[in-house]
Formats: C-alpha cells, sequence, structure tokens
C-alpha cells in the first residue's frame, strides 16, 4: 500500500494533479464547514488539508508511515483497516482517494462505519472510471496487456497502482453498511492532457459539463450519514419560559 501512496503522490505533482487537488480542496472545504462535533479524521493524502475548514476541536491525519509534516493538530501511523479508536468516537472521517489505494476497500469501510458516532459522516473523493479520464486509464491498461504501445497510447495518464471504484459500487456498499447517502457530486470535465497549456484551454468544459454530463466528471464526491436504526436525536432537553397569563381583574357590578 506504502507504494501505491507514493504513486499517488508523485502523480499529485503533475499539472492534472494539480488541477484535481485544487477541485477537491474546494469541494472538501465547503463540504466539512458545517458539520459539528469533538472528533475528525482525515485518512491518507496530506497533500489535502481536507479538515482545515472544520471547527471541531480534535483534528488528525493518519498516514501508514510517518509523515513529514501535518497541516492538522496531530498526525498518527495507522492503518486504515484498523483505526486506533473506539466504537462511536468519531464525528467526522474524511477519506480522500483512501479506498481505491487500500488492499481490502470494503473492510476500511466496515472500519469507518465501526468508529463514526450514530449520524457522524463520511466523506470520500475518487477516480470516476466513466469519465475522459477513466476512459484514457482503460485504453491504456489494455493495450499493455496486449503488448500494444503505438505513439505513446499504452502510457497510463493515472497512478498505476489501485484499483478505481465506480460510484455506482460505492453506494451499494455504502448502503449494506447503513450509510446514507446525503450528497454526491462530481468534478475535473476536462480532457486527460498532460500540460497544463491543455488544461487551461479546456476551461471551459468544468462549466459545460456540470451541467450537461454531470456524471462523467473525473473525480466523484461522496457525503454519507450514519443511521442507527430505533435512534432518534434529541433536541435541548429545555423549553422557553412562557410569561405567566395576567390574572383576570374582577370589575364590580355597579347593580
Amino acid at each position: 500500500m506504502t507504494d501505491s501512496l507514493h504513486s499517488l503522490s508523485d502523480w499529485f505533482d503533475t499539472a492534472p494533479g494539480q488541477y484535481l487537488l485544487a477541485w477537491e480542496q474546494d469541494r472538501f472545504d465547503l463540504a466539512v464547514a458545517d458539520i459539528f462535533g469533538f472528533n475528525a479524521l482525515q485518512l491518507g493524502l496530506p497533500q489535502l488539508a481536507t479538515l482545515r475548514a472544520n471547527r471541531m476541536p480534535h483534528r488528525w491525519l493518519a498516514l501508514p508511515e510517518v509523515p513529514d509534516a501535518s497541516p492538522l493538530n496531530c498526525a498518527l501511523v495507522a492503518d486504515a483497516a484498523a483505526l486506533p479508536f473506539p466504537e462511536s468516537s468519531i464525528d467526522l472521517l474524511v477519506l480522500p482517494h483512501t479506498l481505491e489505494f487500500s488492499a481490502d476497500p470494503h473492510h476500511v469501510l466496515r472500519e469507518v462505519e465501526r468508529v463514526l458516532v450514530p449520524e457522524g459522516r463520511v466523506v470520500i473523493s475518487g477516480f470516476n472510471p466513466a469519465s475522459l479520464w477513466g476512459a484514457r486509464q482503460g485504453r491504456a491498461r489494455l493495450m499493455q496487456r496486449m503488448g500494444i504501445g503505438w505513439f505513446g497510447a499504452s502510457r497510463l495518464y493515472l497512478p498505476d497502482a489501485g484499483a478505481f471504484i465506480g460510484p455506482w459500487r460505492l453506494r451499494d456498499w455504502l448502503r449494506l453498511l447503513s450509510l446514507e447517502l446525503e450528497s454526491e457530486r462530481y468534478g475535473c470535465y476536462r480532457p486527460a492532457v498532460h500540460s497544463d497549456k491543455w488544461l487551461q484551454r479546456y476551461a471551459w468544459m468544468d462549466q459545460a459539463g456540470e451541467r450537461w454530463w454531470r456524471i462523467l466528471g473525473a473525480v466523484y464526491f461522496v457525503v454519507a450519514v450514519k443511521r442507527v436504526r430505533g435512534m432518534r436525536v434529541l433536541g435541548p432537553a429545555w423549553k422557553p419560559r412562557r410569561a405567566p397569563a395576567a390574572a383576570p381583574v374582577s370589575i364590580a357590578n355597579r347593580h
């Protein structure tokens, strides 16, 4: 898994990687700003400060190896499939491209469900196989298996390691774990080009894609909430005090 993370880290230094990081950073900032609680945890990808807009007092970054620096309050070394937290102890979990670079992504989701508090949120981002980027990646892998390398067509566009998970598959996994889908967004509609110059020329496609072919974005962004059957979130126990009604005043009958 460590090699996979290094491959992903190197890819994020490229022009398309920087383009994708900028879009995801904006999405994370908007998604976590109004999620309240005490404990928040980001699993992997230190290139993104996914919790910087969140106001919880305890925020952690969990990585499979010792990080050089952490943008959050605390960084810890932990496996996403075996989190060192008790059940129902985390209010917010963020998984930026964590599932697709895990050996057992379904087990990671089960661990997420275990540590989340009832009504806690999980935010997930991942590469969309049903996109221009995913199609180019799939074609390159097919040509590599066939031993064809015409004019660099077999060159992979996205990181080599990792098995990309379609959003339709992720929705099924979330449903099985009682994680109810709250919102789903797609982004990064520009073609699979390598240079920043050509990415900027196709900038108009982001607005067009958002309107006309929304589910074909290169990356998807999902927010889900943990539902527990038979549990109802209660409001405050106090009730506003009502002003005492004025006592009736008797009027003497002059007769």
